[in-house]
């Protein structure tokens, strides 16, 4: 048999083969699984993100992000972000640590926790240990020790829950001073 049957015969059968393999989809398979399990990193990162009609809606500063693709979690070391209503800062929060979770749906602030909310007769000041927020929802919660700063009381509860979109605040376990 002549060589260059057989060398064409190969180069044939490879063809097919690589065709199948990238109409198959498996290489494009193979590119996001290799993708997936990638950690990136970055520091002193500032965001700005929109709504979906291209209003401001968040303004964050963070020293360092760690974000795992395939965990889809992300770490971040000194948050301070701003939530936006309206064109307005509506609240802000800062933390030493912060931990998102299921690509950010869940964000976990720990250590040095403040949560201000703007209200039209001042701010509500909120510090605590750890506090749970969910950025789509606007909720955030914690079963920690909360110290409320506010123009009418200042008190410690044992937990919260509060719903920023209509302003309603669970305290529970309150002690503290109110304005009569």
């Amino acid at each position: 048999m002549d060589t260059r049957v057989l060398y064409i015969t190969a180069i044939a059968i490879a063809a097919v083969s690589g065709g199948y393999y990238y109409y198959s989809g498996k290489g494009n398979k193979l590119d996001t699984e290799g993708s997936r399990s990638m950690t990136y990193t970055a520091e002193q990162i500032n965001l700005t993100q929109t709504d979906e009609q291209g209003n401001l809606y968040v303004r964050a500063q963070v020293d360092r992000l760690e974000q795992d693709m395939q965990k889809q979690t992300s770490q971040l070391q000194n948050l301070n972000a701003s939530m936006y209503k309206d064109g307005k800062v509506d609240a802000t929060f800062y933390a030493k640590q912060a931990h998102g979770y299921n690509d950010n749906e869940k964000v976990v602030l720990s250590d040095q926790v403040r949560a201000t909310k703007i209200l039209a007769q001042g701010q509500l000041e909120l510090q605590t240990t750890e506090l749970t927020g969910y950025p789509d929802s606007r909720e955030i919660e914690t079963d920690k020790q909360v110290m409320v700063q506010s123009p009418q009381a200042e008190f410690v509860s044992q937990g919260l829950k509060a719903n920023l979109n209509d302003g309603q605040y669970e305290f529970f376990n309150i002690r503290g001073t109110y304005e009569r």
